[in-house]
């Protein structure tokens, strides 16, 4: 079997170099006469060029990060904008936020060409609607920040959304695999993912949607971390409402203050259910309404009420 043509670096018009993601990789040019196990191999080797694309733009990734947070400790909001895998990952990071951090619903949305129709089904044309895009951001302001995420970096709805977001005076960022995206113009912050060539030539639903989806996994804790909802490494801000979270927020008040279970139970429900209050409590040595307050006045953070509580 004759290996075929690998030359493919131009657009059709051989006006500009075809983003990467489009270009054939040489690794798996015979992919279909493969083994499965041969198929896999190749798949989770070059996953690891996803995870080193990440590595390498992390300094960028940080200062989106603490811009982001200064802008949401003023009441801003995060909204990711993306078409097909790329906006169902952005959808999928926001969702998994109000869980997990007790976030308010409308702090982080993602939006997705086509709407919610979209998540679960092709929407034809709709990734083409610059209009779409500008509609999805049209209520921005100067405080938001718009996360562009397009592994082309040529997406007509990313480019509306970012437009309009941007001439709002929001900050607008740019997630993609492509160092010459179109669209880069119009983000303040443009992260590049050094993903290359796909196995499947084009299918961006693989190393450069799992390098996009850890940059959201990254930018979203990161932020988490930064404005509070955390502390030391646990999940403070977890919103009981099943028996396995409330097991869980047990445990963490436990590992928290060195209580056993049945105190930490017992303090928790002293607390209301109030997790970072049952925790100021009990570290601090204060009273669980000293410790509520203390948590209100210092935006949820349960190291700056305990640093407080400590003076």
């Amino acid at each position: 079997m004759s290996t075929p043509d690998l030359l493919l670096d131009r657009r059709p018009d051989g006006e500009r170099p075809l983003p990467p993601t489009e270009e054939r990789l040489e690794a798996s040019a015979e992919l279909d006469a493969k083994s499965s196990l041969e198929v896999l191999r190749l798949l989770n080797a070059e996953d690891r060029v996803a995870v080193e694309a990440v590595d390498a733009v992390l300094p960028q990734l940080a200062g989106l990060v603490d811009l982001t947070a200064g802008r949401f400790r003023r009441g801003g909001t995060v909204h990711y904008f993306g078409a097909g895998t790329s906006g169902r990952l952005g959808v999928l990071d926001a969702a998994e936020l109000l869980p997990t951090f007790n976030l308010e619903p409308g702090r982080v949305v993602g939006h997705i060409a086509g709407g919610a129709a979209a998540l679960v089904n092709a929407v034809e044309d709709a990734e083409d609607s610059d209009a779409e895009g500008r509609a999805a951001a049209a209520d921005l302001g100067p405080d938001d920040v718009a996360i562009g995420l397009a592994a082309s970096g040529n997406t007509p709805y990313v480019g509306g959304a970012l437009a309009v977001a941007r001439a709002a005076g929001a900050h607008t960022a740019l997630v993609s695999s492509n160092p010459h995206a179109d669209l880069a113009h119009l983000a303040d912050t443009v992260i590049v993912l050094e993903t290359g060539a796909e196995v499947l030539t084009g299918s961006t639903r693989l190393k450069a949607a799992t390098a996009e989806k850890l940059v959201l996994n990254g930018f979203s804790t990161a932020l988490m971390v930064a404005v509070g909802r955390t502390w030391s490494n646990l999940m403070v801000s977890v919103v009981a409402t099943n028996d396995k979270l409330r097991h869980r927020t047990v445990r963490i008040l436990a590992d928290a203050t060195g209580l056993q279970p049945a105190a930490a139970r017992q303090l928790l429900a002293s607390a209301d259910g109030e997790l970072k209050t049952a925790i100021v409590a009990a570290v601090g040595g204060i009273e669980i309404d000293e410790a509520r307050r203390l948590i209100a006045e210092h935006g949820g953070s349960v190291r700056d009420a305990l640093a407080e509580a400590s003076r």
